[in-house]
């Protein structure tokens, strides 16, 4: 893989631009407004477009030159939103109303089966809704990052959610995702999806797209990216993060 070959590079947000919903830091912000002057850069992340707001864009310089090559999916790539003046959906793979009762009432039974206790302080919803996709949340979304580290640090809590719902709604996707995190979307809409999908709007070959995410490993929720047929490349953090984009500034 060469870096002066790839035209598309997409980023994990949560564990790879930055710790589990915190804001990107200076120094990423930095390195990806210089990164749109020669390359398009697309965030990928199974939290919703608001998230994307606050952890991303609102981090950005307000004088950005280069925002129609920045491209943004949430929830793991169910959505897309592209810059046109400002920032459009361009496609949405919303739950039917159906499909979202048959979610939760599956996500209430495993829950309960998992011998889930709900925290005395927790930090926003449990169980979002967020179209395209349904969330749980052990602690909610806006838990300070260390607690949600030491929540589940061996996935073990939440692999069993995972197993008991895969049991009882088959026909959906169910992933692990962030620290304290499980995401149920509609079969095969995933990361992978996602990735094909902005490969086909921007008429960019797979071997000039790189992906790079902290859970590639099996069962981690950037691993469906391998399944597009990209280079991918797995990384710890941000530190190693900001390394890997530095050498893709030419």
């Amino acid at each position: 893989m060469k870096n002066e070959d790839k035209k598309l590079i997409i980023c994990d947000l949560d564990g790879t631009l930055t710790v589990s919903k915190s804001p990107i830091g200076a120094d990423i912000a930095t390195i990806i407004v210089k990164l749109l002057e020669t390359k398009k850069v697309a965030v990928i992340s199974g939290g919703g477009y608001p998230q994307f707001q606050t952890q991303f864009l609102s981090r950005l310089p307000g004088n950005v030159d280069n925002l129609s090559n920045l491209y943004l999916l949430p929830t793991s790539g169910t959505r897309l939103y592209v810059w046109k003046g400002n920032w459009s959906q361009t496609y949405a793979e919303d739950l039917t109303t159906q499909e979202k009762e048959q979610i939760l009432t599956a996500m209430d039974m495993a829950l309960k089966a998992a011998e889930y206790e709900k925290p005395q302080n927790i930090f926003g919803p449990i169980i979002e809704d967020r179209g395209s996709q349904i969330t749980f949340s052990a602690l909610g979304q806006s838990a300070p990052a260390e607690i949600k580290y030491a929540w589940d640090p061996t996935r073990k809590k939440r692999e069993k959610i995972k197993e008991l719902l895969e049991r009882k709604i088959p026909g959906f996707d169910v992933r692990i995702g962030g620290a304290t995190s499980v995401d149920v979307t509609r079969r095969g809409i995933n990361k992978a999806y996602g990735i094909r999908k902005l490969e086909q709007y921007l008429n960019i070959e797979s071997d000039a797209i790189v992906f790079i995410g902290d859970a590639l490993f099996y069962g981690g929720n950037d691993y469906p990216a391998r399944a597009s047929g990209v280079d991918c490349i797995e990384v710890r953090g941000p530190e190693d993060t900001l390394k890997i984009l530095q050498g893709f500034i030419t």
